[in-house]
């Protein structure tokens, strides 16, 4: 095939993708439907109009390499310390009563053994971009449920990576065989995840200290880790996904993961695209129908089971029914890992496309289900809980988790916040530092008093991170007026927002946004601002007079609100974007 001729077929997947991916989102639905929909509707299915080859082929495997890269990002061993025992229990259980009710259902609708061992391997994982995607956006993925659910997906996730290596090794043809290989495997993956650990202490710290402040090397340099990997990965002959997803896990750890994970999953998703349009692209329409009727009844029944499965494992850890509830009732679907253990099995001729279709068609049901599920997982529990009031007990008690809440926000950190913090401390108790020049997240380090994030406000996970939605007080020490507009409308409406701004115009916009003070970065000193913060914790009405006549001022278009600053100062947070 001509170059010309691969990259129109690459050019019209991406243009249908994004076509359908875009309905598929006024429907609620996520964009991996879309790309699955869209090798069907290219390939043998419907109009057979692009062959999974060439360009096609080549984007397809790095989309797998990028989507474990991403996986093992997120993989923040922090977030889940709290509450790492049961988390364990669960997921090691979950994963073998799940695997053996999947055995169960595949054997009794008919299938061979190799394809019955296939199909249970395929469907015991979460859909783990899908669950983390939706749990994120509705804010309830620092809940515990949520927190149990990432859990028990990171767990999943390196059983996930264990059955790609295994499928894609060259000799399985016996127990010996298979038992010798998963012996290989550990052994090299424990090696490779020990380089991978020492690396987040030892070396990563430093290199990335040195070039996060510069936004293109800092990006480039993640990438050529996680090829790192991959290259001693295949030295090992392990697959690439294994050194992707350890590469991502190195980097996880690292206080720079949040902006790399929002800065790399444009990229990820770009390629994640074309990978799962290329399994599409690989059935014909009798793979599709081939076991259509098997796929609903299986998709039923393991709807059912791994909700039955999660309630009961969660609730035997103690925790109450509705957490075990809204735990489980997320974690329902057959996920889109399901394809990528089917695709790989199909390559290895294992099974063959007719499998991989009933494979698809489960995951395109259960996941198209259960986003709905999850959105409303609370209106469902709502209506069903005087029936699982009978779970209840009172020796079962959730865990406290370590949260940020009616906390301090500080956007920047320089002489400004330096200096104010402190005051803002004793007011509230619980401070929180977002900043992305590398000096002065190892000051922060160093001194040890404050939480910090480092990366860019404008980023929804950086926001997120922060818990924006549940802050009391928030400070920015930056000029730029779409940061300040975008911290004035996710903040909540009784929080109190002091804000900096250069132009008397941006000032009076910010104020009609809700700011309880705008700072004439022009104008006012350190010193000032702390006045004004002593002021506004001791005598708000004294205050509210000071805002009342800055106001004024500002309208009548003269601005000053104190003696002149140094003008050299160096503005923290984003002012370097």
């Amino acid at each position: 095939m001509s170059e010309i001729a691969l990259a129109a077929d690459f050019a019209i997947i991406v243009v249908t993708a994004t076509t359908i991916g875009v309905i598929a989102r006024q429907f609620g639905q996520p964009t991996i439907i879309a790309y699955i929909l869209t090798g069907l509707i290219l390939g043998p299915v419907m109009f057979d109009i692009v062959t999974e080859e060439g360009l096609v082929e080549l984007m397809a495997e790095l989309g797998l390499g990028f989507l474990l890269f991403l996986l093992g990002m997120k993989m923040r061993f922090d977030d889940i310390r709290e509450i790492l025992r049961p988390i364990v229990n669960i997921a090691v259980w979950q994963t073998i009563l799940q695997t053996a009710l999947a055995l169960g259902v595949a054997w009794a609708l008919g299938f061979d053994p190799t394809e019955i061992v296939i199909i249970a391997l395929a469907t015991v994982f979460g859909a783990t971009p899908i669950i983390v995607k939706i749990l994120t956006d509705k804010d309830e993925i620092t809940s515990l449920p949520g927190k149990i659910d990432v859990g028990v997906l990171i767990v999943q996730d390196i059983y996930l990576v264990v059955v790609l290596a295994l499928l894609g090794a060259d000799e399985l043809g016996s127990a010996s065989e298979i038992a010798t290989t998963l012996g290989v495997i550990a052994v090299m993956m424990t090696f490779i995840g020990i380089f991978s650990i020492a690396s987040s202490r030892y070396l990563l710290p430093r290199l990335f200290r040195r070039i996060a402040d510069n936004k293109d090397v800092f990006l480039i340099v993640a990438i050529a880790w996680a090829f790192f990997f991959i290259a001693i990965s295949e030295q090992f002959d392990l697959s690439l996904e294994v050194g992707a997803f350890l590469a991502g896990i190195s980097i996880a750890q690292l206080p720079y993961s949040k902006e790399l994970e929002d800065r790399i999953t444009p990229i990820t998703d770009f390629f994640i695209l074309v990978f799962f349009a290329s399994i599409g692209l690989q059935l014909a329409a009798d793979d599709l129908t081939a076991y259509w009727l098997e796929a609903i009844i299986a998709s039923a029944i393991l709807m059912v089971g791994n909700f039955w499965i999660m309630f009961y494992l969660i609730d035997r850890e103690g925790f109450s029914v509705e957490t075990s509830f809204l735990g489980s009732i997320n974690m329902v679907q057959v996920s889109e890992f399901s394809l990528v253990v089917g695709a790989l099995a199909v390559q290895q001729e294992f099974i063959e496309t007719d499998v991989l279709g009933y494979l698809s068609l489960m995951a395109l049901l259960t996941m198209s289900l259960s986003t709905y599920i999850i959105s409303y997982n609370h209106t469902i529990y709502d209506r069903v809980q005087p029936w699982f009031e009978r779970f209840e007990s009172e020796d079962k008690d959730d865990v406290e988790l370590e949260s940020h809440s009616d906390h301090v926000i500080a956007i920047g950190y320089d002489e400004i916040t330096e200096r104010v913090l402190p005051r803002l401390e004793d007011e509230y108790g619980d401070v929180v530092i977002i900043d992305r020049q590398t000096d002065h997240i190892e000051a922060l380090e160093a001194e040890g008093q404050y939480d910090y994030i480092y990366g860019d406000f404008r980023h929804g996970e950086i926001r997120k991170e922060a818990n924006l939605k549940d802050a009391a007080f928030v400070l920015s020490s930056t000029v730029q007026p779409e940061v300040n507009k975008a911290l004035l409308e996710e903040a909540p409406d009784d929080a109190t927002v002091f804000v900096e701004a250069e132009r008397i115009d941006d000032a009076r916009e910010l104020y009609d946004r809700g700011a309880a003070y705008v700072i004439m970065s022009t104008y006012l000193t350190a010193e000032r601002l702390s006045e004004y913060i002593e002021q506004y914790v001791t005598d708000r009405e004294a205050f509210e007079r000071s805002i009342a006549d800055d106001i004024v001022r500002i309208e009548r278009g003269d601005g000053a609100q104190s003696a002149p600053s140094d003008p050299s100062r160096q503005q923290g947070g984003d002012d370097d974007d």
